[in-house]
């Protein structure tokens, strides 16, 4: 997502330096440029340690499409303050940037630029690009890259609010991952009732059979407010023998059940099985 000086780019490269890149400008079009056969895979951010979940990727996943996770990648997220060369930093009036770069940055902007108005863009790299072409005195959160693409001068480094800031991104596609022997798996379910011991009733299957949970989260399912839909993230793959076990008797208690994918868990070696 988005164009060169990103940091969606970076991730797209360090998953694959050799590929054809084709940038898009909202998570959704990823998705259906995947969709579609325009692209082979999409690359999009999940998850960030400060922000939490990216929850037009969440979305995405649960309610409109029918791409699966076949990757995922951890980047380290170092965010710079960019300037056009000659902006003193007292004359900045707007800052620019993606909302989640916005808000990895708080801290920072309200104590450095509290009068500076934040304004939303679609990437950090159409941040920069607004920044450069702005008629007020303005400033923008991008990466280090965008700065040498649009010959910025870089005001301050590293100005997010905590150490370490890292943001874990997936690969979108038609299929999953081929079980490798070091997975992990997503899935999201609903219950169509609520009453005590509904999740409990759930977790317990995974527990029993010693699954290690890495994540549990709750999205609201768009559909009433109190009801929620589920995410979690399991470590073994859905082809495995216990886990397909588990995950067929967690469909059975459950309304509604989606498996996001199985792939390799980020960092590890594998003996991959063809």
């Amino acid at each position: 997502m988005g164009p060169p000086g990103t940091f969606t780019e970076e991730a797209a490269l360090l998953y694959n330096e050799k590929a054809q890149l084709i940038p898009f400008s909202s998570i959704p079009a990823v998705a259906a440029a995947v969709d579609t056969g325009i692209a082979e895979e999409g690359v999009v951010a999940i998850e960030n340690s400060l922000e939490g979940s990216v929850t037009e990727t969440l979305d995405l996943l649960i309610h409109e499409s029918k791409l699966l996770i076949r990757h995922e990648l951890v980047l380290p997220i170092e965010h710079h303050l960019l300037i056009k060369p000659g902006t003193e930093p007292p004359q900045i009036e707007v800052i620019f940037s993606h909302p989640q770069a916005l808000a990895q940055c708080r801290r920072f902007i309200e104590r450095c630029f509290p009068k500076a108005q934040m304004v939303a863009a679609l990437s950090t790299a159409a941040a920069v690009e607004q920044m450069m072409s702005s008629s007020l005195p303005a400033a923008a959160i991008g990466t280090q890259r965008a700065a040498r693409l649009y010959e910025a001068q870089i005001l301050a480094r590293n100005i997010q609010d905590r150490f370490p800031n890292v943001t874990r991104f997936v690969v979108l596609a038609p299929e999953d991952h081929p079980a490798t022997g070091r997975d992990k798996t997503s899935l999201c379910f609903s219950f169509a009732e609520d009453h005590p011991g509904l999740l409990y009733g759930v977790l317990k299957e995974f527990a029993e059979r010693s699954i290690n949970l890495t994540k549990v989260e709750s999205r609201p399912s768009k559909e009433s407010l109190g009801k929620y839909i589920f995410l979690v993230d399991l470590e073994g793959h859905r082809q495995d023998n216990l886990i397909n076990e588990v995950l067929t008797r967690v469909e059975a208690k459950t309304s509604l059940f989606k498996v996001l994918g199985s792939y390799p868990r980020y960092g590890e070696k594998h003996d991959e099985k063809v």
